[in-house]
């Protein structure tokens, strides 16, 4: 009743400054133009608002479905599962709706052409002036049969789950602004999609190509990765990632009665691990990681091979150049004669860097905060994390920004991942109302 009441108020606010409007003409004062229109839009973000508060259940009730199939990256059933949740309310929102299939490169130094989770899109008309594509990933850093250790509750501001916070939060808020765009009549762009891919936490190796692409169509690309911990944060940068893959081929022998006669290949592979484990620059965000080995097999025999994986970051991604090459460098200098080694060097994803138009974008996102009473940060500086707006913003139309999902903490965690239910509510009325603020135009790059 109270939102009836509101919306009410509205119409005949709207009505009223409509024949404010007509006055002005006749008169030729003008004047009443600006001041009418501003009391329109104030009482529609009012609107706006208000929905945001009433949705605060309904989304924590998408939440606890979302959680509740569990979705790692290479649990196709779950994802498919999940998947289609994901599509029937999309449809059900007045959607077109495609299942895009996925799949790795054969060049991925791990996946080499591996079946992935698919890609949910989603698209809407409307009458406006801006595309805006909406995403997020439904896919988590967990083994199946995890959930049953954390299933989805509530224990006072928080809502725990595996994957809440990464990212199943983001899609919950992403389904829940086309609600709310649907419920106010609001059609004031040329396209509103929505894209949920699944193989974002091992570096969307099957949907990267997708997001560059859909970067390229886009007057604007919101990301729903998590909005912070203490504070509210959008994000401007995220990390360059590359995977790194070394091999060593040296020469077996029996370990006891003639060792000198093999070459070791992981006395090999530790000495370049060892060489090369400080390679980058703390200021520039380069840093390498040797994280997986293996080699050997046998104790009494002197292993022929050995391989090793290591992660690297960078906040820029001309650097990466710089990185491969020192490792290429590196290894052309050996500590035993007569091993080979090969060194392969994939990039995973790249930076994402800010353009002017993200700039823009992140400024009107502080303002609409503003509307609310509440601050909005912009984190200029990656952190070492990689997502895909990287991908979006590869070679973007318009403008593109990170970060719009909810509060919260634990990402990746076994047993204490939640977020924050009071961030819910600012959240859902941020993201709506940037559509509608894009969508119509009225953000201007």
């Amino acid at each position: 009743m109270i939102l009836q009441a509101q919306v009410l108020r509205f119409l005949k606010h709207f009505q009223r400054t409509v024949g404010l409007l007509v006055i002005g003409f006749m008169c030729g004062q003008m004047a009443f133009v600006p001041q009418a229109s501003a009391q329109v839009a104030a009482a529609q973000n009012q609107v706006v608002k208000q929905k945001a508060d009433d949705a605060v259940t309904p989304l924590l009730d998408t939440l606890k479905t979302l959680v509740g199939i569990e979705s790692g990256s290479r649990d196709l059933e779950g994802l498919a599962q999940l998947g289609d949740v994901i599509a029937a309310e999309l449809k059900s929102l007045g959607m077109q709706v495609e299942i895009i299939p996925t799949k790795a490169p054969e060049t991925h130094p791990q996946l080499k052409g591996a079946e992935l989770g698919s890609i949910v899109y989603g698209r809407k008309t409307g009458t406006g002036k801006k595309k805006v594509l909406l995403i997020a990933h439904r896919d988590t850093v967990y083994t199946k049969g995890m959930g049953a250790k954390q299933p989805f509750r509530i224990e006072g501001d928080r809502a725990y789950g595996l994957g809440i916070s990464d990212d199943k939060s983001g899609v919950a808020l992403i389904l829940h602004t086309v609600r709310l765009l649907n419920e106010i009549g609001f059609k004031d762009y040329e396209e509103l999609a929505v894209a949920i891919n699944g193989d974002e936490e091992i570096g969307s190796p099957g949907s990267s190509q997708f997001f560059i692409e859909k970067g390229g169509v886009y007057d604007a690309v919101l990301s729903f990765e998590g909005g912070g911990y203490e504070k509210n944060i959008v994000r401007l940068a995220t990390s360059s990632i590359a995977i790194v893959e070394m091999k060593v081929e040296g020469k077996a022998s029996h370990a006891g009665a003639r060792p000198e006669a093999g070459r070791n290949a992981i006395y090999e592979l530790s000495h370049q691990i060892l060489k090369t484990r400080n390679f980058g620059d703390p200021a520039l965000g380069l840093k390498i990681n040797w994280t997986v080995i293996q080699g050997g097999g046998t104790r009494n025999v002197i292993p022929a091979s050995a391989s090793a994986i290591a992660d690297v970051r960078s906040l820029f991604n001309k650097d990466m150049d710089k990185m491969e090459a020192n490792l290429n460098a590196a290894i052309t200098e050996k500590l035993i004669p007569d091993t080979k080694i090969n060194l392969s060097f994939y990039r995973s994803r790249p930076a994402f860097e800010a353009t002017p138009a993200s700039r823009v974008i992140a400024a009107r996102a502080v303002d609409i905060f503003k509307e609310i009473g509440q601050p909005l940060e912009v984190a200029t500086v990656a952190t070492g994390g990689g997502t895909d707006a990287a991908f979006a913003g590869l070679k973007p139309k318009g403008g593109v920004l990170e970060s719009f999902g909810l509060r919260g903490y634990g990402a990746h965690s076994n047993d204490d991942e939640y977020v924050f239910i009071d961030s819910i509510a600012p959240r859902l009325y941020l993201s709506t109302r940037m559509v509608m603020d894009i969508g119509s135009g009225q953000v201007q790059w």
